[in-house]
C-alpha cells in the first residue's frame, strides 16, 4: 500500500510540477500598449514565457521615469526605459542596468504639424512642448538642448498624460510634442497624411542608445536564470514579429483587442526599421555595443548635469542575453 501511494503521489507530482515551477515576473512597460510592444504580447500568447517557467505580467506605464520608479523599487521585476533617462537615474541612487536593447537606432524625435513647422533644434526656441514629467525625452532634454545649442529658457514643458499627446498637438494645445518617430502613424490619423512634421534627434546629432530593458539589482542578484530566461523568451517573440508582423498584430489585437491593428501594424513596422542593423544581424536582437554605450553615457555625463559622473560599466551589463538570430527573410 506505501508503494502505491508513493507511486501515486510521484505521477501527481509530475503532473503538477510544470505549474508549480511558474514563477511570477512583472514587466513595467514604458507606455499604454503600442506597436512596440507586440514582441511581449507574442512571447505571452506563444507560451515562450510559460516554457521557461515564468508567469510574466504585462504592466503600462507613464513614461520611462515612471518604469525605472517600479523597477528600481521592485514594484516590478523588469522593465523598459530609454537609455538615457536610465544613466542619469544611476546618478541619482537607483540601482538598475540596462540588460538589452529594443531598438538599435535612436527613436527620439519632436512632432509638429504641417502648418507650425519645426524643422530644426532651433526652432523650438518660443514654443511649447508636450509631455509627461517622466517621458524619456523630457528627461534627456537638457542633453538635447545643449548639444545643439538651444536656449532652453525659450522653451515651455507642458505636462500631457501618454494617451493624450496626440490630442494636444492636434489640437494646437501645444507647439510640438516629444514622442517616437515610429508614433508617426498615430499622429497621422487625426490630422491627416502630410500634415505631421517629424524632427529625429539622430538627425541632429542625438543617435544615442535610447529603448531598453532593464532589470534592478535585486532581480540580477536573486533571480539571474528568471531574467536570463525572461530576455530570452522576449527576444524570441520580437524574432517573431519580424518573421511575420501580420501574424503578431493578430496575436496583439486578441490580447489587448481595443487596439487599432491596422493604426499599431505601421506604427510597428516603423519600429521594427530601427532594428535593421549590422549590429544585431552580427550580434543577436538585443545586443548591446560597449562602444555605443560608453558614447551615450559620455553625453549624458556632459549634458545633463548630473550630482555625480556614471561609470560606463555601471550602465549596462550582456551577461543575461542568449543570441537571438535576426529571422533570415
Amino acid at each position: 500500500m506505501l508503494k502505491k501511494l508513493l507511486a501515486i503521489t510521484a505521477v501527481v507530482g509530475v503532473l503538477v510540477s510544470p505549474a508549480a515551477a511558474q514563477e511570477d515576473f512583472k514587466f513595467a512597460l514604458n507606455w499604454f500598449p503600442v506597436g512596440d510592444h507586440a514582441a511581449y504580447w507574442v512571447a505571452l500568447d506563444k507560451g515562450y514565457y510559460s516554457d521557461a517557467g515564468l508567469n510574466v505580467t504585462l504592466e503600462n506605464s507613464k513614461g520611462s521615469g515612471d518604469s525605472i520608479a517600479k523597477v528600481d523599487t521592485g514594484a516590478a521585476d523588469a522593465g523598459l526605459a530609454d537609455s538615457a533617462v536610465v544613466i542619469a537615474s544611476l546618478a541619482r541612487g537607483t540601482t538598475i542596468k540596462v540588460v538589452g536593447m529594443v531598438f538599435d537606432t535612436t527613436p527620439l524625435n519632436i512632432f509638429s504639424s504641417a502648418d507650425n513647422p519645426i524643422k530644426t533644434p532651433k526652432d523650438l526656441e518660443g514654443k511649447s512642448i508636450g509631455a509627461p514629467p517622466g517621458d524619456s525625452q523630457r528627461q534627456v532634454w537638457p542633453a538635447f538642448a545643449k548639444a545643439n545649442g538651444i536656449d532652453s529658457s525659450k522653451v515651455t514643458w507642458v505636462n500631457v498624460e501618454p494617451a493624450a499627446k496626440i490630442a494636444a498637438l492636434a489640437e494646437k494645445r501645444v507647439d510640438a510634442v516629444a514622442d517616437y518617430t515610429t508614433g508617426l502613424p498615430l499622429y497621422e490619423k487625426p490630422m491627416g497624411e502630410g500634415n505631421v512634421v517629424m524632427m529625429p534627434w539622430a538627425d541632429n546629432g542625438f543617435d544615442m542608445y535610447s529603448m531598453s530593458i532593464i532589470a534592478s539589482e535585486k532581480t540580477m542578484t536573486e533571480r539571474p536564470e528568471a531574467l536570463k530566461k525572461f530576455l530570452e523568451a522576449s527576444y524570441k517573440g520580437w524574432q517573431d514579429v519580424m518573421a511575420d508582423p501580420e501574424a503578431a498584430m493578430v496575436i496583439f489585437k486578441k490580447r489587448v483587442p481595443e487596439i487599432d491593428e491596422k493604426l499599431l501594424g505601421a506604427n510597428m513596422a516603423m519600429g521594427l526599421q530601427l532594428m535593421q542593423t549590422d549590429r544585431y544581424k552580427e550580434n543577436g536582437i538585443g545586443w548591446i555595443e560597449k562602444e555605443k554605450m560608453c558614447s551615450s553615457v559620455d553625453t549624458v555625463n556632459t549634458y545633463m548635469g548630473l550630482p555625480k559622473e556614471v561609470s560606463c560599466d555601471d550602465v549596462f551589463t550582456t551577461e543575461y542575453l542568449t543570441k537571438i538570430d535576426m529571422p533570415a527573410n
